[in-house]
């Protein structure tokens, strides 16, 4: 059992540092909020994570997760240093790392003895070097510490299970103490046979990168070839199909719709795009991704108006608010973009999300209507539009639908239904590479 300090508790820094103490150890998550921190001691989360209450409370109550806003106690207590802060886009696409200087200066000024400092946040190649020289630099009196990059690989809606049971977890050490010492606070996962991947540190910083924009290519390529498949009568969810059952491949990742969005993908591709621009390597690939998925809003305002060329004076029910299922995060949501490219076009809109009404609220405030249910939102609309897969979404009254609908015009932008059952339902239905027989 290790002493733990989570600086942050966001949703990296939260999640993990419940699971660490699910582990045994004994966490102190550590946040400037009171008020956040006070929400979570009372067992109010501050995101939507399907488990996440339970099981803070479980730790909490237990005595192994505790929360505090003093960071010098916290790393007077610990060995082991966690670093989980935001680093949101710039609007130049680097990674904003101000927080993260910010607490290294933190840390310095309380920390006596050796630590391990183990960087959490998703940060570009060569800040944790920078990191430690700010530790350095802030330091009262000369102390020894090693420096680790572990970055997370936490899918909202599965947070915890990735990180109890992980495909890999990837730790970048500078010394055999500190890869000894991060064997151990992950030896439960030993007994899943979990890959622990030791590297450089720079190395594990890039790992992370890499591995989003290799995803966020994926979901570009499959969403590039629907358009080809609308052409030329194919259909890409058999194609997507057919291709994941190549190992090679892989099913994950192959599903069209409009794109990816939320609070990694986008920000993670313009980081390592920044990155290599200040390298001199152009990251063609990663590139087109990136302008692939930034050209699928345009697809989608083309198929709207085939059905309502003017849009004014229109009301819209969009299904989905939140970038994915599971979630409430609305960043980079592309049913916010949606929304914004409505509203532009004088349409009225009426939004229905299971969990990510409050945060859409926070944007548009009285601009558009917030709903109680799906069918709420389609009563008198001239068309319902799908923007993100709920399960709810996915087993709707159709006929009621229909009856509810002004004009009985559906935009699936997830391919959650077959074409050929709705138009044979009477609707005029649209979706992403395919067409009826």
């Amino acid at each position: 059992m290790f002493k733990i300090c989570m600086v942050g508790t966001g949703y990296v820094g939260l999640v993990s540092g419940a699971c660490l103490a699910d582990f045994g150890h004994r966490v102190i998550c550590v946040d400037i909020d009171e008020a956040r921190l006070d929400s979570i001691r009372g067992g109010i989360m501050p995101i939507y994570e399907p488990g996440l209450k339970d099981l803070v409370a479980r730790n909490y109550s237990a005595g192994r997760l505790v929360f505090t806003s003093d960071l010098g106690a916290a790393v007077e207590d610990s060995l082991v240093i966690f670093s989980a802060v935001g680093t949101p886009e710039r609007e130049d696409g680097s990674a904003d790392l101000s927080s993260v200087f910010r607490v290294a200066k933190d840390i310095a000024s309380c920390m006596r003895e050796y630590r391990v400092i183990v960087q959490k946040s998703t940060v570009p190649v060569g800040t944790s070097e920078r990191f430690g020289e700010i530790i350095r630099e802030n330091l009262e009196n000369p102390v020894e510490f090693d420096r680790v990059s572990n970055p997370e690989f936490l899918r909202e809606g599965s947070a915890i299970e990735d990180f109890m049971r992980p495909n890999r977890v990837v730790i970048g050490v500078e010394s055999d103490r500190a890869r000894e010492i991060m064997r151990e606070i992950y030896r439960p996962l030993y007994l899943l046979e979990t890959p622990i991947v030791f590297t450089s540190i720079r190395t594990a910083e890039l790992i992370k990168y890499a591995s989003n924009a290799f995803l966020a290519t994926k979901i570009s390529f499959i969403n590039e070839l629907a358009e080809l498949c609308e052409k030329v009568g194919a259909d890409v969810d058999e194609v997507a199909r057919a291709m994941g059952l190549d190992r090679r491949i892989g099913s994950k990742f192959l599903h069209a719709g409009v794109g990816y969005g939320g609070s990694c993908l986008p920000k993670d591709v313009a980081a390592i795009m920044h990155t290599a621009d200040e390298a001199g390597v152009p990251l063609r690939v990663i590139r087109a991704a990136a302008d692939v998925n930034r050209a699928l809003m345009d697809r989608l305002m083309d198929k709207i108006r085939i059905e309502m060329p003017a849009l004014a004076g229109k009301t819209v029910a969009v299904l989905g608010l939140s970038f994915k299922p599971n979630t409430d995060d609305v960043r980079e949501s592309p049913a916010v973009r949606f929304v914004d490219r409505l509203l532009a076009q004088g349409a009225r809109v009426k939004g229905y999300d299971p969990a990510a009404i409050e945060n859409v609220r926070r944007i548009y405030g009285e601009r558009i209507s917030y709903c109680e249910d799906s069918y709420d939102a389609v009563r008198g609309a001239d068309a319902l539009v799908i923007m993100t897969e709920w399960n709810e979404f996915r087993m709707l009254d159709l006929d009621r639908v229909k009856k509810l609908l002004r004009s009985p015009v559906v935009f699936d932008c997830r391919n959650i239904y077959q074409p050929e059952t709705m138009e044979k339902m009477g609707f005029r239905y649209h979706s992403f590479g395919r067409t009826t027989r």
